[in-house]
């Protein structure tokens, strides 16, 4: 009876275990996956903004990539220090499932040995016969043969089991085995990250120093690219309130208040667009084939100023040079706004929704054209010191809206 309940204890225990073991999988896995992705974003950093190191960026596009680089190799550190945490806590449920398979083992075995002592005693098959003719009826000697044959299908069981248990004891040897030389790698990986980011960081404080000593000059330079980006923002507040205007009037809003109205008026085929592109949220493709978001929608510090910050209508995504622009859903040319000072801009409409192309060098469409989703409709303009940077936008009518939230992984 005693041996019973240990031999239920020891299951219940292993049961138990497993269940966590899979739970602790489940999260190795989908860190690792995250891992990955991650060391997959610093390659496309280092393709994006530091491949050609023979053309000098500014000081400022060079501190707001290296605080992009920064973030990402921290994050790396935080997800591999995770991950190495969740495979210790592994090893250590696998050290205590084979401590317990162990000592169920070497019950099974001690049990095992008695029953094979006992037969051995017993082998004989005149001793067999003996025991079943020694009974006092029938129905004893039934009862007799029954025991013997049930007692020789426990001893197989018994054998069965050592085997079954004895497999999974070195399965999870060799499993035990992996995971401490995945943590062993994990461990030498994230020394070399961290070696990364101590030399990253050093030419940061450097740049920084060098950026402090005439704060009054950059903080000049970006004051002056805020004021450009702010005339952009605003011919686009203007073209779209414009082409809202314009569809009260064609749906027969001919009042003042109609016309000043902030959304518009859709047609059947236009509503049947935008639906069409709200249920794509999340979905959407990006604007360039290979990209990475260098300054993120809203408003956020100025990585070289403090005293500055920024307010992005848009996402500024990073790209490589001669880049092709493509379309991230299917619509209309709305308008090609050209400046006097700054790149061209594409605007599409999509039923009451429009994405914003901005700083093209090439323009592949005209206004008024149809396009598909993927059109390529031109291409990012290169600066001269080697950056390509490509001006994304997402309004919902008059409003501008995160495109992180709208384009697949942004």
């Amino acid at each position: 009876m005693k041996l019973r309940l240990l031999l239920l204890s020891i299951t219940f225990l292993v049961l138990l275990g497993n269940t966590s073991a899979l739970a602790q999988k489940n999260k190795i896995d989908q860190l690792e996956a995250q891992r990955l992705e991650i060391k997959n974003q610093i390659k496309q950093i280092n393709n994006l903004l530091f491949k050609n190191q023979s053309k000098h960026k500014s000081q400022t596009s060079l501190i707001e990539d290296l605080n992009y680089k920064l973030n990402v190799r921290r994050n790396l550190i935080k997800v591999t220090n995770q991950q190495a945490n969740l495979i210790t806590r592994s090893i250590n449920t696998n050290q205590k499932k084979i401590s317990n398979l162990r000592e169920e083992l070497a019950i099974l075995k001690d049990n095992y040995a008695k029953t094979i002592r006992n037969t051995y005693k017993n082998k004989s098959s005149q001793s067999r016969v003996m025991f079943l003719l020694s009974s006092n009826d029938f129905r004893q000697a039934y009862k007799r043969l029954q025991y013997m044959n049930q007692y020789s299908k426990y001893q197989k069981q018994q054998g069965e089991n050592i085997k079954e248990k004895a497999a999974k004891l070195q399965s999870l040897n060799l499993e035990l085995s992996k995971q401490k030389a995945d943590k062993d790698k994990l461990i030498a990986e994230n020394r070399e990250v961290q070696k990364a980011l101590e030399v990253d960081m050093k030419q940061h404080e450097q740049i920084m120093a060098s950026i402090k000593k005439d704060l009054k000059k950059y903080t000049a330079q970006v004051k002056q690219k805020q004021k450009e980006a702010k005339a952009i923002d605003r011919e686009i507040d203007r073209i779209i309130k414009e082409a809202i205007a314009n569809s009260n009037k064609k749906a027969g809003k001919t009042n003042t208040k109609a016309n000043s109205s902030t959304t518009f008026a859709l047609t059947p085929e236009a509503k049947l667009l935008a639906a069409d592109f709200l249920s794509n949220k999340g979905k959407l493709i990006w604007p360039v084939e290979k990209g990475l978001v260098k300054v993120k929608y809203g408003i956020q510090r100025h990585p070289t100023d403090a005293s500055l910050s920024i307010n992005s209508r848009g996402v500024r995504i990073a790209t490589e040079e001669n880049a092709i622009v493509r379309t991230v859903f299917k619509g209309e040319v709305l308008k090609i706004i050209v400046q006097k000072r700054g790149n061209p801009t594409v605007l599409i409409k999509h039923g009451n929704y429009i994405t914003a192309y901005h700083n093209l060098k090439k323009i592949y469409v005209k206004t008024g054209d149809k396009v598909a989703t993927k059109q390529q409709i031109g291409e990012v303009f290169t600066d001269g010191t080697g950056e390509t940077l490509l001006w994304f936008s997402l309004y919902k009518n008059n409003s501008s809206i995160n495109p992180a939230e709208w384009i697949y992984k942004m």
